[in-house]
């Protein structure tokens, strides 16, 4: 094995370089990854866009690669060997804490990123936090004994397995937190990658109607969405959303709405309250982009005893049964996993899926040794 990496460096806003890198000494409790895929969602779009927050950075935290070289400590804990097929997660949570006893570490504190500088979570940490190898644009990967893995299945390509990110996503906010099971009706907005996972995981859980939005512009994915789990699909610029909800529920409204439509504004949650049924609806919001609020509706959503969650990330549970799930081939993939790219081209793989690059992008996967 060369005693180099190659890596994508984020060096600014929206700038990327290429840099060849030493890879580092890989202790009894440590192993190295070697990056076969990964995946560009759009939350990468987003942070590609901010300055840097101190050092330049390697971006990427939906990763799969094979274990090359684990370290004795790290194969005896953990139970994988060098050329297991991995999926990692981007937390890298305390382990001793009450959130990650229950798998929950999306919650834990020591991965809390945004807030305190010395988290540590893959495609978010600065180089200068040794050994600097803290994202999937690279060829390899550090993992620390911390480091959350799941052993992708046999017969699960490591590009399917790439989508376990998104697909986590959907199964933890469509089933764990909203509730979405047999003959449920649900309206999920945004037909990005979250959106579509969403569609799927209800529909897989026995939902009996998945209604989708979207925007003109959303076109591709809209008709994508209709083979992934999704009976109606709403463009919210050429239709009247909320009526025709109640059109398709026949003016009952939904029993869950999943928002996946983070920095469109109020509007999405507006139609969230409105198109649930009368009594007792859940409302799951991925909301970012939704700080501002000067007038939220809390009588009408008290009223209608509605229960509002937030969607953060997912639990260990959720990233097993996505891979179950992607495993099983129920739905045609093949119509979410539109490009890849190769780790010179990772400027152009983001802004693809950020509607800038290749047309038509909805996940993206680098591929660092194409």
């Amino acid at each position: 094995m060369s005693e180099k990496t190659l890596a994508a460096v984020k060096t600014g806003p929206s700038t990327t370089e290429l840099r060849e890198l030493d890879l580092p000494d890989i202790p009894a409790d440590a192993a190295l990854m070697k990056v076969e895929v990964a995946g560009v969602c759009g939350t990468d779009v987003s942070q590609y866009r901010l300055p840097l927050r101190g050092a330049p950075l390697i971006m990427g935290h939906e990763n799969v690669g094979y274990l090359a070289k684990v370290g004795r400590e790290f194969a005896a804990r953990k139970g994988f060997k060098e050329g297991d097929l991995m999926f990692l997660e981007h937390y890298l949570p305390c382990g001793h804490c009450e959130w990650d006893h229950m798998g929950e570490y999306r919650h834990c504190a020591a991965t809390e990123w945004f807030y305190d500088p010395k988290a540590i979570r893959y495609g978010y940490t600065a180089m200068d936090t040794a050994p600097g190898l803290w994202g999937g644009f690279s060829h390899y990967l550090y993992l620390p004994i911390n480091a959350v893995l799941h052993k992708v299945a046999n017969g699960l390509t490591a590009e399917e397995a790439g989508v376990a990110t998104p697909m986590s996503n959907g199964i933890q906010w469509a089933l764990m937190d909203g509730g979405v099971g047999y003959a449920s009706t649900v309206l999920i907005q945004g037909p990005g990658q979250q959106g579509l996972c969403c569609a799927m995981a209800s529909k897989q859980a026995g939902a009996a109607r998945v209604i989708l939005t979207g925007l003109s512009t959303d076109a591709r994915r809209l008709e994508v969405a209709k083979s992934l789990g999704a009976d109606d699909v709403i463009n919210v610029q050429e239709e009247d959303a909320l009526a025709r909800v109640m059109e398709i529920t026949a003016g009952r409204g939904v029993d869950v709405v999943i928002d996946c439509t983070v920095g469109a504004g109020t509007a999405p949650t507006l139609l969230g309250i409105e198109a649930t049924k009368r009594r007792g609806g859940t409302m799951v919001v991925q909301g970012e982009g939704n700080q501002e609020f000067p007038s939220f509706p809390i009588g009408r959503l008290t009223r209608k005893g509605m229960t509002l969650k937030s969607a953060r990330g997912h639990s260990y549970r959720a990233v097993e049964l996505a891979l179950y799930h992607l495993a099983a081939r129920r739905f045609p993939l093949e119509l979410m996993t539109t490009h890849r790219f190769r780790l010179s081209e990772v400027d152009y793989a983001i802004r693809s899926v950020g509607g800038q690059g290749a047309p038509g992008a909805i996940h993206v996967s680098v591929m660092p040794w194409t």
